[in-house]
């Protein structure tokens, strides 16, 4: 399925799309939604409202990630290496991670986007599920050589960064790898936005259960569309890799 361009009347589309969902957006609010922590009944309404219009998804890009493209043409190939694409959305990464070369399997808890992104890519190799980060599937535990998480943790209260991150490291297997892609704050910094732009210290903080920080970049701003990103890398301990 091809994509349609991202142009003006695009993302017009998406700035009235935003502006009706911030003025119904529980989290906006002081109290927040205390009976949707994770926020899956909040993603669930949004891709029901879009009505089949990726304009009227905030999140929605059509394209993969820019940093994750740079890194994999970077990277080079990825055969032979088991992939997980975290909180996947409509499917743009996990088929760039797919067209890479990796057997991948990508997962969203909302079930919406599972069905679209299987209705964007009905020949995808790409394995869709729709799950919890904080309760995956347990035969999921070390089964994967490369999880990538684009934007997922920055949707979670500060008190669930810690269960999300040990999940995380459970899912990568000894020697593998944990690419994470947020937006990015510093520390104290007033959140302006319906997602919590993470700190150095929250990045960092992933690093539990035998990973290790192995490089973490930080990006400015590039464009009107575009937000400060983080893109850290971190490697499990274990078996030696040579990938």
């Amino acid at each position: 399925m091809s994509n349609p361009p991202l142009d003006p009347e695009f993302y017009a589309r998406r700035a009235a799309a935003r502006k009706e969902l911030d003025a119904c957006n529980p989290k906006l609010k002081a109290e927040g939604d205390p009976t949707d922590p994770t926020r899956v009944n909040w993603f669930d309404y949004v891709y029901s409202l879009a009505g089949g219009d990726p304009a009227r998804v905030p999140w929605a890009r059509l394209a993969p990630h820019p940093l994750l493209a740079a890194w994999l043409e970077r990277e080079g190939s990825l055969a032979g290496l088991r992939v997980l694409d975290v909180g996947c959305g409509l499917g743009d990464n996990a088929e760039a991670l797919a067209a890479a070369g990796a057997e991948t399997t990508a997962f969203d808890f909302a079930a919406l986007a599972i069905e679209w992104a299987n209705r964007r890519f009905p020949q995808s190799s790409v394995r869709y599920f729709t799950a919890d980060l904080l309760a995956p599937p347990p035969e999921w535990e070390a089964g994967f050589d490369l999880v990538h998480e684009y934007a997922t943790l920055q949707t979670f209260p500060a008190e669930l960064l810690p269960s999300a991150a040990v999940t995380l490291a459970r899912l990568v297997a000894p020697g593998g790898r944990l690419l994470v892609l947020s937006t990015a704050r510093e520390e104290g910094e007033a959140q302006t936005t319906s997602w919590r732009p993470m700190t150095r210290a929250e990045i960092q903080a992933l690093a539990v259960d035998g990973l290790v920080l192995e490089v973490i970049e930080d990006f400015p701003p590039k464009g009107p569309y575009s937000s400060r990103l983080w893109r850290a890398l971190f490697r499990k301990r274990g078996r030696e890799t040579t990938s």
